[in-house]
């Protein structure tokens, strides 16, 4: 029987690499962190922010508020407080048919 080696899952993400994969400015995250009370960060002897997975929704959850749905930032606070989980299931849902529609345009130019 052949040795598996089980898949490496990262637990947390720098800043850096948070900014690159949400691009956002390190600035943008910051203020974020200090605006909105839902982040659990981890934060090293230096200092530095290390990111989980929930963070990373979360400011997702918070840039789609943000820029897409034009909330302020009290605006979006509101919301993340009195129905995050409602926000955070309606971003999925947009992310899910973007992805959708993504793929159907692809296959359209293909055919």
């Amino acid at each position: 029987m052949p040795y598996k080696e089980k898949e490496i899952e990262k637990i947390y993400w720098s800043i850096g690499e948070v900014s690159e994969m949400l691009d956002l400015s390190f600035a943008q995250i910051r203020l974020w962190e200090k605006e909105f009370d839902v982040f659990n960060l981890k934060k090293n002897k230096k200092g530095d922010r290390y990111f989980t997975k929930k963070d990373i929704e979360n400011l997702r959850v918070i840039k789609y508020l943000l820029k897409e749905k034009k909330y302020t930032i009290k605006g979006a606070r509101e919301k993340m407080k009195s129905g995050g989980d409602k926000a955070d299931n309606q971003y999925q849902a947009v992310a899910a048919l973007k992805k959708i529609r993504q793929f159907l345009v692809e296959l359209k130019e293909q055919l």
